[in-house]
């Protein structure tokens, strides 16, 4: 798990943004594109799954030929 430090600005009281080091703003930056990543292969192999495929051995024969 990544370790925080934000610092907290407040407007009436309440807290309304929080900021963050530069270098922990792009770690989560890094972190999030990763799993945007994940949930769109997920999603590409489960629109997958029903789909026809071939050897190994076929594709090699399909390309060769």
């Amino acid at each position: 798990m990544i370790e925080l430090h934000p610092e907290f600005l407040s407007k009436n009281g309440q807290k309304e943004f929080a900021v963050l080091p530069y270098e922990e703003f792009l770690k989560i930056q890094e972190i999030l594109e990763d799993w945007e990543d994940l949930m769109a292969l997920r999603a590409a192999k489960k629109s997958e799954t029903d789909s026809e495929t071939v050897s190994l051995d076929d594709a090699k024969r399909l390309l060769l030929s």
